[in-house]
Parts: C-alpha cells; sequence; structure tokens
C-alpha cells in the first residue's frame, strides 16, 4: 500500500500543518513517511502546498507526480491537482471557496464546505483540519483517532489551546466522507 496526497492552497490555510498532522499520524502508525513542503515567498496569501507519502514498504521517491488523494482549499490549487488526480484516487474541495463541480467520472470527489464549517465553529483558520478530516474517513489508510493521537503528541505547547477545536474539525470533516 503506498497513497500519494498533495495538501495544497494559500499560504495561512494551514495546508503545511494539515499535512504535518497526517505524517505525524502515519509515523506513530509504523508506516514509512514522507512530507516536503513548498511554498512562495509571500507567505499568508502566497501559494501553499506538501505532499505526504504514506507506505507500508521503504519509498523509493519523494515525488508526488500522480496522487492517490488531494485536498484543494482554493482555485488555483483545484485547477492545478484536479487533474494530476489519478484515477480512482480522492480529491477534497474546500467548497466554500471553490463553486466549481469536477467533471471527472474516474475520481471520488467531496465536496465540503469546509471554510463556511470552520467559520460556525469560530475560527476559519480549521478549515484545513475539516478538509483533512474528510480525507482520512474516504481514503481508509489510518482512523481518525490516529490525527486527534497525532494532536495530541507532536502539536507545540503555544498551539495546545487549540486542541479541543483541532479535533472536533477533524470529526466534522469525516462526517462529510
Amino acid at each position: 500500500m503506498q497513497e500519494e496526497i498533495i495538501i495544497s492552497g494559500f499560504g495561512g490555510q494551514g495546508t503545511l500543518f494539515a499535512g504535518q498532522v497526517l505524517a505525524y499520524a502515519a509515523m506513530d502508525a509504523d508506516f514509512h513517511v514522507t512530507w516536503i513542503p513548498s511554498y512562495g515567498p509571500e507567505m499568508r496569501g502566497g501559494k501553499a502546498r506538501c505532499t505526504v507519502i504514506i507506505s507500508d514498504q521503504e519509498i523509493g521517491s519523494p515525488l508526488v507526480r500522480r496522487p492517490s488523494a488531494a485536498i484543494v482549499m482554493n482555485i488555483p490549487s483545484y485547477e492545478a491537482f484536479e487533474p494530476m488526480v489519478r484515477p480512482g484516487g480522492i480529491l477534497v474541495v474546500n467548497q466554500s471557496l471553490i463553486p466549481r463541480r469536477s467533471e471527472r467520472t474516474d475520481i471520488r470527489v467531496l465536496y465540503v464546505p469546509a471554510s463556511d464549517l470552520a467559520a460556525e465553529m469560530g475560527n476559519v483558520r480549521v478549515a484545513n483540519m475539516i478538509c483533512l478530516g474528510a480525507l482520512v474517513k474516504a481514503l481508509g489508510v489510518l482512523p481518525l483517532e490516529a490525527l486527534e493521537a497525532a494532536l495530541d503528541n507532536h502539536l507545540v505547547e503555544r498551539h495546545r489551546k487549540w486542541l479541543p477545536l483541532n479535533k472536533e474539525a477533524l470529526r466534522k470533516g469525516a462526517e462529510f466522507a
């Protein structure tokens, strides 16, 4: 088994953090893992994405060309990565910011109003965790509890006050899958 995942959006949407949580959860579950961030020089508002590979065998290359799954948080990410998801793959779309519908019939597309749900929860910044919860539930490679444990075990002290909200966001996203 090898899952290759891209998580993409604007800087400040938490795409890199979502990838880190996924990578830590997989690593803690004894999978082989790579996590590679990529972002523009602009920081907030610029392009940000990461790739995560989860495998039960050694990973030959950390490059992801045809992801088995992707989370797209904005229109530029949708345009770039929707065509790249391999047939049979999963695409999680932040429907709050992407009003488009995929015409592909060879992938599973989950339209999650992540930014709207996050705003209702009181913090739009957890839209990333909502999308991650949906992806993990749909992909089935890890249980949701593994992500919650990764948050418990790896979240830095200054962000620990956000633990309950992040966990709630993961569960809310899983409901959409």
